[in-house]
């Protein structure tokens, strides 16, 4: 009895109660709400990973998200941490596995083939948005540099337009027309083709600059200029169409997805014959407007070379974070050598330089 009465007196001075041995131990503070956040990042990943592989652009913010796709692994990395540090084992699970999945789609898209036969024309293509203007004399620069054979100008202004003329249009063969005449090898651009912008920024002007004889060809009607022409390379005929869609803002989706939709049908015509569509497609291989493109048999440039997930924009800063929005696209018979992106400063864009090269079987 006096046993049993001291160790009823010793479990009542340390508070003990029946059962006590089996309670679990207290949660941490941090531990629900770690797993929370790590849901909600994962839930915004996966969301944007659901409409790339159903195929689809969605709406506002899925396109806008979809651009930079290749950087949803730092979020998905963020939330598997937390779901480690919350102990959540099926946020662990679902991290990794929308990590699997991005990496899959990082991988480049598009067809890629190595025609044969000879080389029959070398042709650099430069494609650069100067940003109602305001790079055209780092465009300049660069063109006096990289002599590129064919320059794609993407909202370019009046005062763009003059300095160009002024810069690269000699021997009197200023052909805004582009009629006539032979390749100028002395460093100018005689033939051009352009939609003159009637806008105060400039943001719809676009010109098409050739060392080539050009001749006119009907253009994409857009919001911003997208004209067209036909050059005589090496006595090549080459189809030429500048690209500049409108960028895929939440009011303007709509006309985004028709102007590429416009390009697509461009590229499905033209895939037969020796074209380049270049410029500023405001869309990444992650669009599925951008991929309708691509399905015609049309390649780009810098997927031909292994670049395809440099970016071209935001220059500020590329090339450590970005997207590539500016492309250089091909027909059959073409292929690419080299890729370059240049910085030109007062733009939001990195020019893009692609060597290409023409074959055409014996």
């Amino acid at each position: 009895m006096a046993l049993r009465s001291a160790t009823a007196d010793t479990s009542e001075r340390r508070g003990d109660r029946p059962g006590d041995g089996d309670a679990p131990p207290p949660r941490h503070g941090t531990t629900r709400p770690g797993a929370w956040f790590a849901a909600l990042l994962l839930l915004t990943v996966s969301t944007v990973l659901a409409c790339r592989i159903a195929d689809t652009d969605a709406v506002t913010p899925i396109p806008q998200l979809l651009a930079f796709l290749p950087w949803l692994l730092a979020p998905t990395a963020l939330a598997l941490l937390f779901a480690a540090l919350s102990h959540w084992r099926i946020g662990l699970v679902w991290g990794v596995a929308a990590l699997a999945v991005i990496a899959w789609y990082i991988e480049p898209y598009g067809k890629t083939m190595e025609p044969g036969g000879v080389p029959v024309a070398e042709i650099r293509v430069l494609t650069a948005n100067v940003e109602f203007g305001q790079a055209t004399d780092g465009l300049i620069e660069a063109v006096s540099t990289q002599r590129p054979d064919l320059v794609f100008v993407q909202e370019c202004e009046a005062t763009c337009e003059k300095k160009l003329e002024q810069a690269f249009c000699r021997n009197g063969r200023n052909g805004r027309n582009g009629k006539g005449g032979k390749a100028d090898k002395d460093g100018g651009y005689p033939y051009r083709q352009a939609v003159q912008s009637v806008t105060a920024k400039g943001s719809d002007g676009s010109v098409i600059l050739s060392r080539h004889p050009l001749k006119p060809a009907k253009g994409i009607p857009a919001t911003m200029g997208m004209p067209g022409a036909t050059a005589d390379v090496d006595g090549q005929e080459i189809r030429l169409q500048l690209a500049h869609p409108m960028p895929p803002l939440p009011s303007h989706l709509g006309t985004w997805r028709k102007e590429l939709a416009a390009l697509r049908d461009y590229a499905a015509a033209n895939i037969g014959r020796p074209t380049v569509v270049a410029g500023d497609f405001n869309a990444t291989q992650d669009h599925a407007a951008f991929r309708r493109i691509l399905d015609t048999g049309f390649m780009d440039g810098a997927r031909l070379t292994g670049d395809t997930r440099t970016p071209s924009w935001p220059a500020l800063t590329a090339p450590a974070f970005g997207a590539q929005i500016d492309h250089v696209l091909v027909s059959r018979g073409f292929t690419a050598t080299r890729t370059r992106f240049l910085e030109l400063g007062d733009t939001d864009h990195r020019a893009l330089v692609v060597d290409l090269t023409l074959r055409k079987s014996t």
